[in-house]
């Protein structure tokens, strides 16, 4: 009788043993971050780094100086964003470790964002998250954001901020 009790523990335990976690998988295929030149900033992208620096001016925080190689490295995440079509932060551990050894950075967190249309959009969003505002209210120096559309003319971004 005490077998029966203890076979569903015991398939719980077989079948952890056999199947690992999608995000230690993902974690062995990519190892580094290539970082890219940085490309020319769109317009909404300038808003929407002109908006964040208000809202912290407003809050009396420094306001964050644009950064080329986080914009760098924002891109890439927002590009595979792209390409897996899922908005995520799957392998920010490599972005923040190429931004502390590109970028001087002590600290790094990021917000991404998909959908929005507008500079405005995205922003009051990532305000009413609790989460999103303590980035963009954190004690950093500086940020960058990379806003790109897929084939459908969706928008997505990236917007990481480092202090150095």
């Amino acid at each position: 009788m005490k077998t029966l009790k203890l076979l569903p523990f015991l398939a719980i335990i077989v079948l952890f043993s056999f199947t690992s976690c999608s995000t230690e998988a993902m974690e062995d295929e990519i190892t580094t971050i290539e970082v890219p030149s940085t490309p020319q900033a769109k317009l909404i992208e300038i808003e929407i780094m002109e908006l964040i620096n208000e809202h912290r001016i407003n809050l009396g925080l420094n306001a964050l100086q644009n950064h080329d190689t986080v914009k760098a490295v924002a891109l890439t995440h927002t590009n595979y964003m792209i390409e897996e079509a899922h908005v995520s932060h799957d392998y920010f551990f490599l972005r923040k470790e190429t931004l502390q050894a590109n970028a001087s950075a002590n600290v790094v967190t990021e917000n991404v964002g998909y959908g929005f249309s507008s500079a405005d959009g995205v922003v009051n969003a990532w305000l009413n998250s609790p989460s999103h505002r303590a980035n963009i209210e954190g004690d950093h120096t500086d940020f960058d954001v990379s806003a790109e559309q897929n084939e459908e003319g969706k928008w997505y971004f990236t917007n990481m901020f480092i202090k150095r």
